[in-house]
């Protein structure tokens, strides 16, 4: 048995001078500094050494640290790229097939910008607003007071105001009044276009290409970064095939890792990425892994927030998840 940090990353960006400073997530002097703290402190390893080691071919070394980014921003190609070849180091990059295909923006990315424009207290008046507006014309679902109650729980990123706002518009809601309200508060707040914001903040299938001619892991995202868990099985199985195709250029489809977008997947999804391929799943559960003990299709991570600068939570970290940290959401989701 060996013990394995999974770092996980979302925007990696110059916060300060950015349009959006008040978005979530790693500015680059930070990332520098992060980086050059896990070079003195752990062994960075590669996503191939760990999918030896997860199929028992080989151990890790002690003190084992992989680094992996979520959702394909184009800044991991122009701020995190860059440090982490100055570093000698490997990233693993997951990327949502329909970003860089379709050029258009995810329901995640919409929330994240209105979310980093809004006041949030006026912002839940607004969600809660339109949502009284459309129940019961199109739609409909329970009481606003009623989900508010089941759904507004803080987490240890977020107050259960913003909580409450991204799990109406990721996932409770039904997913075409998602995108309505997704869109209304975009346009309100955000003060750019989805399709300039969309072609902003992805990667291209270019910049994708290069990464993994400098040594880069790309893995797999889902196709349109739904919930896989929450899903039909047909919709669930639709959407991972479709982004098994769009991403076959940079995936080996017999031995290829997938990370479930919110950390979200059910028995049904394990069943169908096993049989498709895949021979490690990441998820968002926060501890350390335990190579040998757990499943490899459901490995846990811990987020860069947990690491110096940020912190040096990862020092309470054990192979028993950390109390009031299971929560899928994380600094960027």
């Amino acid at each position: 048995m060996s013990r394995l940090y999974i770092s996980m990353y979302h925007y990696t960006r110059d916060l300060i001078h950015s349009r959006y400073p008040k978005i979530k997530g790693m500015d680059c002097t930070a990332f520098q500094r992060q980086l050059a703290f896990m070079q003195h402190n752990f062994r960075i390893v590669t996503m191939e050494q760990v999918m030896d080691a997860v199929e028992g071919k080989a151990d890790l070394p002690e003190n084992a640290l992989l680094l992996t980014f979520d959702d394909g921003y184009s800044d991991n190609f122009t701020c995190a790229l860059p440090i982490l070849e100055e570093f000698g180091m490997q990233g693993s990059f997951f990327i949502p097939a329909k970003t860089f295909v379709e050029h258009q923006l995810l329901d995640v990315n919409k929330l994240h910008y209105i979310l980093a424009c809004a006041n949030i207290h006026e912002l839940v008046m607004d969600v809660t607003q339109e949502m009284d507006f459309y129940r019961g014309r199109e739609f409909d679902y329970a009481p606003t007071d009623e989900l508010f109650n089941q759904y507004a729980v803080a987490n240890r990123f977020d107050g259960k105001e913003t909580i409450f706002v991204k799990r109406m518009l990721q996932t409770v809601l039904p997913e075409k009044l998602r995108n309505i309200i997704s869109s209304n508060l975009f346009e309100k707040y955000v003060g750019i276009t989805e399709e300039q914001l969309a072609y902003e903040l992805y990667m291209t299938e270019d910049q994708i290409r290069c990464m993994k001619k400098h040594g880069m892991f790309i893995g797999v995202h889902g196709y349109d970064h739904y919930w896989l868990g929450n899903l039909s099985p047909t919709k669930m199985r639709e959407d991972i095939s479709k982004a098994l195709d769009v991403m076959d250029e940079f995936i080996d489809r017999k031995r290829w890792v997938m990370n479930y977008p919110y950390g979200n997947f059910n028995e049904d999804v394990l069943g169908f990425i096993e049989e498709k391929g895949a021979c490690i799943g990441l998820t968002t559960e926060v501890r350390v892994v335990d190579i040998g003990q757990d499943s490899a299709l459901k490995l846990p991570r811990l987020d860069c927030n947990d690491f110096p600068p940020k912190s040096e939570n990862y020092k309470k970290m054990s192979r028993r998840a950390v109390s009031g940290m299971l929560d899928s959401a994380t600094a960027a989701l």
